[in-house]
């Protein structure tokens, strides 16, 4: 397939909705990397996202939606900006 055909899908939407600091809904989610009841790690298209409280519980999970919801104390919400991709001189003058 020719370069000009080739189309990138779409970015998910991204939307963060926290309630109380005790349920928080996600949408946008590409995966789950880790979590225990003090910390929850989402990759999404705005970067990886870290939850971090206390008693914290995946409620419903459906990654093909791109949905997750929280319950428990919610303390701390954090991003990591995604890497940037291309060669070394790209990165840096570009």
């Amino acid at each position: 397939m020719p370069y000009d055909q080739i189309q990138k899908a779409p970015a998910r939407l991204h939307s963060l909705n926290m309630e109380s600091r005790e349920k928080l809904s996600i949408c946008g989610v590409d995966d789950v990397s880790g979590f225990d009841e003090n910390l929850i790690v989402l990759t999404t298209a705005q970067g990886d996202l870290t939850v971090r409280g206390q008693g914290l519980h995946i409620e419903r999970i459906d990654l093909d939606a791109g949905q997750l919801e929280v319950r428990g104390h919610i303390q701390e919400l954090s991003y990591e900006e995604p890497a940037k991709s291309g060669s070394l001189w790209s990165r840096l003058f570009g």
